[in-house]
């Protein structure tokens, strides 16, 4: 696990600055603190920071090919390396190392733009071919690791595993992108490919980009896809094996590595059945770790404590206080980005104990995506089947009045609150997901801009994100659509963002079993009705895993990775939300309409709604605007463009 950065002069062979790409380096010294190196010739320079995991005694980074006409920057880890490498050899390759980087450029050599198709893993990696005269950057199929990029004005080309390295250079315009706006006030994050400076992108997960030097910028190209066919014909005895030997084999593969390595335990049935498996295949006790929290609603650590009991692990638990909310700077120091996920706060507490004992940790993320675990997926197909009775001509007047009709009761019982619900039915599928996903409904993101920042947006709805993915699912099965969608968006603009971004923080490896494209293309020919039956969610998963975890561990309410909002907002951080909501860099970036930020901060205080969620959103933009916007940039939209500074952690 590492960080990479770099820069191309796409247009000729310019002299580079080495300070300059030392600056770029430095700011993500966090990524990999064990050693540092550049490559620099006329025209490209490479940065590498490494966290030594394989091969630690010749694995440096930039690697090259024998007569070092090809090198690469690459973080992440090629799980097949090993059953590559003889196949390579074959073909006619020395190598000199016995690390997964060296795969990449031999792959390259031998197979060009669809090495990528080769690689099991996770990655984000730049490659330079001096004979051909060109750059290929890639990002795995999950989107589990990051990479961004831009092109400045004077055709050089910028990339990083973090968007601070870019800022680093010094030549990234920072005008914020009104359309990233748009999408983290709805979603909680800015999706891909966009990212919150109009300057700079996200490579989007499973692309490819491939530059030549002299030729203009091109797009970058889809390389691979999850694919929902639902066709396969298998009884639920033969998909449990089947399911049980695929995540021996992914878990096996992620436990390659010559540091101490661990796994998150977080009590709930993803984690826990990635120790179980790990517990079958270790010669020794699995070191293991988790979250507890002094409010009980929160509070999983006794069903984590039962998994370890069970396996015999070295289990090692830290207690999160109740008002845990110092790290809200950190936080958007860290994410570059406006990021408003909750959960990096525990997030980052579990990665900082982790750490005290492993390099690297096996964790279970991926799992409610791909087996079909949220509770919202329920709600949506009782919601379909609603929809599927009464064509939309009859149910957007019918459940659009009710919605409007209906008050909006926080307060009250779940039952009785059918406003959102009312709305959603008012919605075609896709529509109708995303208000459900929604962090600010259409409605209220229209009342919180400003009348100019308004202008600015030109009519553009955070919409079109889920939109856009779903014209690309191939499939109306209503469950497979919005896994799709998920896999699309929150998983990788949400869940992977925040678990790489806090793992790094500590110098962390975290693998992911659970996204293993191989299982996720396995899972998407099997029918929904083994992911969700009879109300019961990720039922295969959990059918697999009842030889290896008791009942009680996997057939109980999901209670999540939460904390407590509402009562901070309405205790101790009541005055700094007044402070940083009601004045400063938020007030005068103009973009917020003051009155309904007032309204909102009067309500909760009062007890009368709950809005803890936009709340939230809006003290961490508040965040990204004092630390990485430096402040002094917030005076309105237009002029969103700060100094050129180093942006660290």
């Amino acid at each position: 696990m590492c960080g990479i950065t770099g820069f191309f002069d796409t247009r000729g062979k310019r002299d580079m600055s080495a300070a300059v790409l030392q600056r770029m380096n430095d700011s993500q010294h966090h990524r990999g603190p064990d050693e540092g190196s550049l490559h620099l010739e006329p025209g490209l320079g490479f940065g590498h920071r490494r966290l030594s995991i394989i091969d630690i005694a010749t694995g440096q980074q930039p690697l090259f090919n024998e007569d070092e006409s090809v090198v690469v920057v690459f973080n992440g880890e090629i799980y097949n390396y090993q059953s590559l490498i003889p196949e390579l050899q074959a073909l006619g390759h020395q190598f000199k190392t016995k690390s997964d980087t060296e795969v990449i450029v031999h792959a390259w050599e031998s197979w060009g733009v669809d090495c990528v198709q080769r690689f099991r893993g996770m990655f984000a990696f730049a490659l330079w071919d001096r004979n051909k005269q060109t750059l290929f950057m890639a990002r795995d199929r999950l989107g589990v690791k990051p990479l961004y990029y831009a092109l400045l004005d004077d055709g050089t080309l910028l990339f990083g595993s973090e968007l601070k390295s870019l800022v680093a250079h010094g030549g990234l315009r920072r005008d914020i992108d009104p359309l990233a706006v748009e999408e983290y006030f709805a979603l909680g994050y800015v999706a891909e490919p966009r990212t919150i400076f109009k300057q700079a992108k996200k490579l989007p997960p499973a692309h490819s980009l491939l530059i030549r030097r002299g030729e203009p910028v091109g797009e970058p190209r889809r390389f691979w896809d999850v694919r929902f066919s639902l066709d396969a014909k298998i009884g639920e005895a033969e998909a449990c094996e089947e399911l049980t030997r695929r995540l021996q084999e992914s878990i096996r593969l992620r436990m390659i590595a010559e540091v101490p390595l661990g796994a998150f335990l977080s009590g709930g049935v993803d984690s826990s059945a990635v120790v179980a498996m790990m517990a079958q295949q270790s010669g020794g006790p699995v070191n293991t770790c988790s979250i507890a929290f002094e409010d009980p609603a929160f509070n999983e650590a006794a069903f984590a404590q039962t998994v370890a009991d069970r396996y015999h692990t070295n289990h090692r638990v830290e207690t999160v206080q109740s008002d845990d909310f110092d790290l809200i700077d950190t936080l958007a120091r860290l994410y570059d980005e406006p990021y408003a996920d909750s959960s990096a706060i525990p997030t980052y507490r579990v990665c900082q104990l982790a750490r005290k004992h492993v390099t690297v940790a096996l964790s279970g993320d991926g799992g409610d995506e791909t087996f079909g675990g949220y509770r919202r997926y329920k709600l949506h197909l009782m919601e379909e089947r609603m929809r599927s009775a009464l064509p939309l001509g009859l149910r957007r007047p019918l459940f659009g009045t009710l919605g409007q009709l209906y008050p909006k009761a926080d307060w009250a019982p779940r039952v009785f609150r059918a406003k959102t619900t009312f709305e959603a039915l008012a919605r075609d599928s896709v529509q109708a997901y995303f208000h459900s996903m929604s962090l600010l409904r259409d409605a209220d993101r229209s009342k919180l801009y400003s009348k100019s920042f308004k202008a600015e947006l030109g009519g553009y709805t955070a919409r079109e994100v889920f939109s856009r993915h779903a014209a690309h699912a191939g499939t109306d099965d209503p469950l497979a659509l919005i896994q799709y969608i998920d896999t699309q968006t929150y998983l990788v603009g949400d869940i992977n963002t925040k678990v790489d971004r806090a793992s790094m923080a500590h110098s962390l490896e975290v693998r992911e079993p659970l996204m293993d494209h191989e299982i996720v293309e396995w899972l998407g020919t099997l029918p929904s009705s083994l992911k969700i039956r009879n109300g019961e969610s990720k039922f295969l998963l959990k059918k697999a895993m009842e030889p290896y975890l008791p009942n009680d561990i996997m057939y109980r309410p999901k209670m999540g990775f939460a904390v407590p909002l509402a009562r901070w907002f309405r205790g101790p951080l009541r005055q700094r939300v007044r402070g940083a909501l009601l004045a400063g860099p938020l007030v005068e970036s103009g973009m917020f309409d003051q009155a309904t930020i007032a309204q909102m901060v009067e309500q909760h205080e009062g007890g009368s709604r709950d809005h803890s969620t936009p709340l939230w959103s809006l003290l961490m933009y508040d965040a990204f605007l004092r630390n990485v916007m430096d402040g002094s940039a917030a005076s309105g939209l237009p002029k969103l463009a700060a100094r050129n500074e180093l942006v660290g952690v």
